[in-house]
């Protein structure tokens, strides 16, 4: 797939996720076959105060990942200057926050309120445009609520200020991830432009994939919360698409080791404290649905060392 100037493997990535697309799950994600990984959201005036903690969420090994980072902000200098002095040749794109529904966020006139001003949409993403020589998408919501369904309106502007691509989450934020994703918004809006559209929302299996390529027509997809706990859905899904045949799911040794690996990667790049803490989240998406999981997390939820959290991984879910 191609977005802009850069040719990629294939056309099913995996989205922004805030606390959980940090560089130890993108990686395990790239290894499973996703085309491209997106950073956690990142805040444009962070960036301008040489922020630390954004510094990490930036940190990109190119070996191993195709990242896009994405930015979120509502001030199109700000916006612009930020992405231009983060650049840097691991980085294959930039991403704009339009979608995050969160009140901090909106309250601050960024992230999902965004849609609610499409002339000034168009301001930013011609602003961060020109200041950088990557491709730069975008990532919207139907609209702000089911009273202004207006993706189709803010990909027209979103594409003519320079846009490579255009993410598309058939939700309103008004809706934040509850009930159903609109597909029917992502067709429209591919249908209206000319650049790749990516369908996002509610596929959490590859025959959710196939259907939404059918349904929209689009370009691509963003897997979101259908990868939390299972960087396996992106083989799985291009190995529906090319064969059609449905990939076995991962036997719990395998589940096991993920969980390993994802651990020792945590712990090195942010030490035992913080990726013990952390993984409990990931703990409990992985194990979804398996024999002993419940006892498990609430083990595992007690526990601060790294040894026995391995100890008790392996007794629980293991034969």
């Amino acid at each position: 797939m191609r977005i802009g100037s850069v040719l990629l493997d294939n056309n099913i990535f995996l989205a922004p996720l805030a606390g959980v697309s940090d560089r130890p799950f993108r990686v395990l994600c790239a290894e499973q076959g996703a085309g491209l990984v997106y950073t956690e959201m990142v805040s444009a005036k962070a960036v301008a105060y040489n922020n630390k903690k954004t510094s990490q969420l930036i940190q990109i090994s190119p070996e191993l990942e195709t990242a896009g980072v994405q930015l979120f902000g509502n001030d199109p200098q700000i916006m612009a200057e930020s992405a231009a002095k983060i650049d840097n040749d691991a980085i294959t794109l930039f991403d704009i926050n339009m979608g995050c529904p969160v009140p901090k966020v909106v309250n601050n006139g960024e992230g999902s309120a965004l849609m609610k001003d499409p002339d000034l949409i168009g301001r930013i993403v011609e602003a961060v445009s020109m200041a950088v020589d990557k491709p730069v998408t975008v990532k919207i919501r139907a609209g702000f609520d089911s009273d202004h369904i207006n993706a189709v309106e803010v990909a027209r502007v979103a594409e003519s200020a320079g846009a490579k691509a255009i993410g598309v989450h058939g939700r309103t934020r008004e809706q934040y991830y509850t009930g159903v994703a609109d597909w029917s918004v992502i067709k429209a809006v591919k249908e209206n432009v000319s650049i790749p559209v990516l369908g996002n929302g509610d596929v959490f299996s590859a025959e959710d994939a196939e259907a939404m390529l059918k349904l929209t027509g689009c370009d691509g997809i963003l897997v979101a919360r259908g990868a939390q706990g299972n960087p396996w859905i992106f083989r799985e899904i291009l190995h529906y698409l090319r064969t059609g045949e449905l990939l076995p799911r991962p036997e719990p040794a395998e589940v096991v080791e993920m969980i390993r690996r994802h651990k020792e990667a945590l712990v090195q790049e942010k030490g035992t404290y913080t990726a013990v803490r952390e993984l409990r989240k990931h703990v409990s998406w992985y194990t979804k649905g398996m024999k002993h999981a419940t006892q498990l997390r609430k083990v595992i939820n007690q526990l601060d060392d790294v040894e026995a959290f391995d100890e008790m991984l392996g007794t629980l879910l293991l034969p």
